[in-house]
């Protein structure tokens, strides 16, 4: 059971089922009504259609799209899902999503839509995960830290050289990790049982206070969009 990551399986699921549906949608009235009643269109949230800055974390543009970022969540997302617990894993891919979408909201006018601004946040965590336990992973844990910053590093570099890529939602998804993994994330220490022996200890989180504030600066974020306009 340890090895299970029923979150991650169910999220690539969803997307999946989603762009079939975006698929049909196509075929059978021309358009994608999906797209149109989920994607982050700028205008519409202005009209009070506040789930835009979730619900385009579960629509792709293209088979390509969507099989890249599904194939990154299928790496990413299980360990970080066992590390973190089901419900703290959750509310990582939701605010890093959500933080994306309103940073884009914020400072972009395109449409846009993908799962690429929570798994920019997945990948956050993992490098905060990395940092915070070095002392644990010892030599492993440069190397693993210069891996995830060269991803962040290329994948940014890639969104900047294409206009088809909505990369201020990447950054806010980036921003987003990065700070619900540092206040929320996991972190382990090491200390002595009544035998003597090592052992590792996971430190309690405050996550719903952590997810709280950070959803309450994101509203003041989305608040300035509203007020830019």
């Amino acid at each position: 059971m340890k090895n299970k990551a029923p979150i991650s399986y169910t999220l690539i699921a969803i997307s999946i089922v989603f762009f079939v549906l975006q698929n049909l949608s196509t075929w059978l009235f021309g358009a994608d009504l999906l797209l149109y009643f989920g994607a982050k269109i700028n205008d519409l949230i202005l009209l009070g259609e506040f789930w835009r800055f979730l619900t385009p974390v579960f629509l792709h543009g293209s088979i390509l799209h969507l099989g890249f970022n599904m194939y990154a969540l299928y790496n990413i997302g299980p360990s970080l899902e066992r590390k973190y617990g089901g419900i703290s894993y959750i509310l990582l891919y939701a605010i890093s999503a959500i933080f994306g979408n309103v940073l884009s909201f914020l400072l972009s006018p395109n449409i846009s839509l993908g799962s690429s601004t929570a798994i920019f946040g997945l990948i956050a965590a993992q490098g905060v995960y990395i940092y915070k336990n070095r002392h644990l992973l010892g030599s492993a844990a440069k190397p693993m830290l210069m891996n995830v910053v060269f991803t962040i590093m290329v994948n940014l570099f890639l969104g900047f050289s294409s206009s088809n890529i909505d990369n201020l939602g990447h950054l806010g998804g980036l921003v987003g990790g990065s700070l619900y993994a540092w206040f929320a994330g996991p972190s382990y220490g090491v200390s002595d049982n009544l035998f003597g022996e090592n052992v590792i200890i996971r430190e309690n989180k405050k996550i719903y206070l952590t997810a709280g504030l950070i959803i309450i600066f994101v509203l003041l974020l989305a608040g300035l969009g509203f007020l830019l306009r």
